[in-house]
């Protein structure tokens, strides 16, 4: 029987005991983290249990934890090059292979997150797992608990190449059929592998050794400085003039 006054938290540990880890909703939405040997059985419990009667996967995507943590650009230097120009653009997909940064506060690279809901209870729960090897990562599927998964499964393969262990028809979905490499991969080149174009003289797409120069891109950050501080005053000069004009007519 249901006990109402038990959050979530409480009846998920109730459940699982020491098998998982719970966090708390640091963000509305309680988290566990599930050992990958236990994802079926753990996912089965969540749909199945009338304490939870999670009978939604809603999402489910991949997660790459190489480099996680690290600062790749510096912003409070300036060169004549312009703001934090100076700084080597070191991060995933800039660099070479045996010089690739390695995740310090992760012991495993490669996961697979869950967005479930249940309808019933009215509350979501965010459910995350790790793969045991990072040469081959592999995760059981989900599809025989939440068919919605298959599709999601999928593009997650496709995107970050994790093997879906009992998938049914587990292919590429976004990505050519030719594509090399698993794009949303952190160790991935921003320029590619190849190129790919159509050929009018050959009738057909082919594929080519790619041309465009390796780039660092300086991402757009937001200061909180004086610039913006004098802007805001100015705006609220020219609302306050605009609304004594108004009032004077």
């Amino acid at each position: 029987m249901i006990d109402l006054s038990k959050s979530l938290s409480e009846e998920l540990v109730a459940c699982f005991g020491d098998r998982i880890k719970v966090s708390e909703p640091g963000t509305g939405m309680v988290t566990i983290q599930v050992p990958v040997d236990e994802w079926l059985e753990t996912a089965q419990t969540l749909r199945d249990d009338p304490r939870f009667t999670f009978s939604q996967l809603t999402d489910l995507c991949g997660v790459d934890h190489l480099g996680f943590g690290q600062v790749e650009w510096e912003t409070t230097d300036a060169t004549n090059e312009g703001f934090s120009r100076g700084v080597e653009g070191l991060g995933p997909g800039r660099f070479d292979w045996k010089n690739r940064p390695e995740s310090t506060d992760a012991e495993q690279r490669f996961g697979v997150v869950v967005h479930l809901l249940s309808t019933h209870h009215n509350m979501r729960l965010r459910m995350k797992t790790f793969a045991a090897d990072e040469g081959l990562p592999i995760v059981p599927s989900l599809v025989e608990i939440w068919n919605s998964a298959n599709w999601y499964e999928r593009e997650t393969f496709d995107l970050f190449g994790i093997i879906f262990e009992g998938h049914p028809d587990l292919r590429r979905i976004l990505t050519d059929y030719g594509f090399i490499g698993h794009p949303f991969r952190k160790d991935f080149p921003l320029i590619g592998n190849v190129t790919v174009r159509y050929d009018e003289d050959k009738g057909r797409v082919v594929y080519e050794p790619v041309e465009i120069e390796p780039r660092v891109l300086v991402p757009r950050v937001i200061r909180d400085d004086s610039r913006y501080k004098a802007d805001d005053i100015d705006k609220a000069a020219d609302e306050a003039a605009d609304s004594l004009a108004s009032g004077a007519e």
